[in-house]
């Protein structure tokens, strides 16, 4: 029997806004009234901010998460005979950014426990026309940096860290997003920091290359000149103002973030059910709360008919889509991550989700288990 009662949304965008509607609107109102709406002091503003929340030189605000990583992969000279490496295991925009730059997508597998970047494998697809590594941040936490940017010194290649989901996280005391030769944000809103529509931001290390990537954004402008063909990819004023009063929220609620995922790490205990491995270099920011679970279908059925709704991040590999069978991968390739998406799921997670509210899910899961409602397919 279906039942919603106590139910428990996975997000609640609604709630969490009202934390921040007055700043917003009464900012909204000053652009309305100056009509500065493209450029102009707000986003010049969010650009500065958000460098120096990052540590790194420049930021460039761009129209979304995806145009970003097109952009920073542009700016950085990468295109047509290019190969750039990426994990499997991603959300479909890494691999739309690479192809739209004009390169060559190169997967690679994914980390056992954190499903993120796995080098070894990344180093095991690097050929002489592979010029740049796309590290995913994936979930709210960093790849294996170390690794990452050891490997591409080694072999003289650019990094761009694909940041959509892990702003805020930090890497052996150094923020996500401050290590590649750029990285890149998505401001989608339900990101940790989202926007109140799209948007979307690159991070460079070389001011140089940031003015380029701005030049592309802006139609391939140069001051009143065009000398190359570029895009129409620009954060607008609104959204850079919302974002930037969000900005001053965003550690808060980072750390309420946390403070849910450790009371479902203290709550549920089931063997069968894989929890995030974190560690004391990663400082998880849970943009996701994945878990895994061999039984996942029938699990997420049983929390459904009890009100807790759950998603998919991500239920295909990349190289089981579709569009992307063309990479010359097929079933048994990367077998991390294709066993990652037979099995994980997303339990709840927002910054105003209620102590209750997360109880209420992990009771739900040690209910569900308990009563052998799920049958397990350990092979443990």
């Amino acid at each position: 029997m279906v039942t919603t009662a106590r139910a428990v949304p996975f997000l609640n965008l609604a709630a969490l806004h009202a934390q921040v509607e007055d700043e917003i609107i009464e900012a909204w109102r000053g652009i309305l009234r100056s009509a500065a709406f493209i450029g102009g002091e707000a986003v010049r503003r969010y650009e500065e901010r958000l460098a120096g929340y990052l540590g790194v030189p420049a930021v460039v605000g761009v129209g979304n998460g995806t145009d970003a990583i097109t952009l920073a992969l542009l700016a950085l000279g990468v295109g047509p005979g290019d190969e750039v490496i990426a994990p499997a295991n991603t959300f479909v925009a890494t691999i739309e950014a690479i192809i739209h730059a004009g390169a060559t997508p190169v997967l690679a597998d994914v980390d056992p426990d954190t499903a993120t970047l796995d080098p070894v494998s990344a180093e095991s697809k690097i050929t002489p026309r592979t010029r740049c590594i796309v590290p995913v941040q994936l979930y709210g936490q960093a790849a294996n940096m170390d690794a990452i940017m050891a490997l591409a010194a080694a072999y003289g290649l650019l990094v761009v860290e694909d940041n959509a989901q892990s702003l805020g996280a930090h890497y052996r005391g150094r923020k996500v997003g401050s290590f590649g030769h750029a990285s890149t944000m998505s401001f989608y809103p339900g990101k940790n920091l989202g926007a109140a529509g799209d948007g979307g931001a690159i991070a460079f290390q070389d001011p140089e290359v940031a003015a380029r990537a701005r030049a592309l954004a802006d139609h391939g402008r140069w001051g009143d000149a065009h000398d190359f063909v570029g895009y129409n990819s620009r954060l607008d004023a609104l959204q850079a103002a919302a974002l930037d009063i969000k900005l001053g929220h965003l550690d808060a609620w980072n750390a309420r973030r946390r403070e849910i995922a450790a009371i479902y790490e203290r709550s549920i205990h089931h063997p069968d059910l894989r929890l995030p491995v974190t560690g004391p270099e990663r400082d998880h920011i849970f943009h996701l709360y994945v878990v895994r679970h061999p039984a996942r279908d029938e699990l997420r059925q049983a929390l459904s008919e009890r009100g807790i709704e759950t998603r998919l991040h991500y239920p295909t590999p990349i190289h089981l889509l579709e569009p992307y069978r063309h990479l010359g991968e097929g079933p048994g390739s990367f077998p991390v991550a294709e066993t990652w998406a037979q099995e994980l799921f997303s339990l709840p997670m927002c910054p105003t989700l209620a102590d209750e509210g997360a109880l209420r899910v992990a009771e739900a899961i040690e209910e569900i288990l308990g009563e052998r409602l799920v049958r397990a397919h350990s092979t443990t």
